[in-house]
């Protein structure tokens, strides 16, 4: 389920541990529609912090409201980051036309955005544990959100619980305009 960094030979997606879930009232989500259908495991990487993100999965299963939309991927809060190879960018920069990395265990691939859809929705944050550090995620409050697990299957957002693993790819603050940056900072 990790994924080796070619410089250092290191592995990136790990697992983190959800540690709380709240509702956290109304906010402006994001959906990507992608120029491509995706896979069952292919979404894109998300995170409220540059301490590191979650795969957060295509729309590819049906629901009891909701039909299968393989090309969406639901984002979650305007606010957060979406990793771009080594870079981040918030989701509210992304445009139609932008190359977006999608991820899967199976490594990455790019698709272009087609559209992005910014609606008003119930949301969640999830704090996750990855070795001491906390990670946050904010989510939309919807069963058709889904994230790949550390044991390599989709889980509902609205299932969750505490304890459960995640797949996490973790990273650590500072970053100007995306770009890695030196020195101190915090993000909370």
């Amino acid at each position: 389920m990790s994924k080796r960094n070619e410089k250092t030979g290191e592995s990136r997606m790990m697992p983190m541990t959800v540690r709380t879930i709240e509702p956290i009232g109304e906010g402006l989500r994001v959906c990507l529609d992608l120029v491509d259908v995706l896979a069952d495991d292919e979404g894109v990487l998300v995170g409220s912090t540059g301490h590191g993100y979650a795969l957060v999965l295509a729309e590819t299963r049906a629901s009891a409201t909701y039909p299968p939309r393989p090309f969406r991927v639901n984002c979650g809060a305007i606010h957060q980051y979406v990793r771009q190879g080594e870079r981040t960018i918030y989701l509210s920069e992304l445009r139609p036309g932008m190359p977006l990395t999608v991820v899967s265990p199976r490594g990455e691939r790019q698709i272009a955005v087609g559209r992005v859809k910014l609606e008003r929705r119930p949301l969640l944050r999830l704090v996750c544990d990855y070795e001491g550090t906390e990670v946050s995620i904010v989510l939309q409050a919807s069963e058709s959100v889904h994230l790949w697990s550390d044991s390599g299957a989709a889980r509902p957002v609205l299932e969750l619980e505490t304890g459960e693993q995640l797949a996490g790819w973790p990273d650590r603050p500072g970053r100007h305009l995306g770009e890695r940056t030196e020195g101190e900072s915090w993000e909370l």
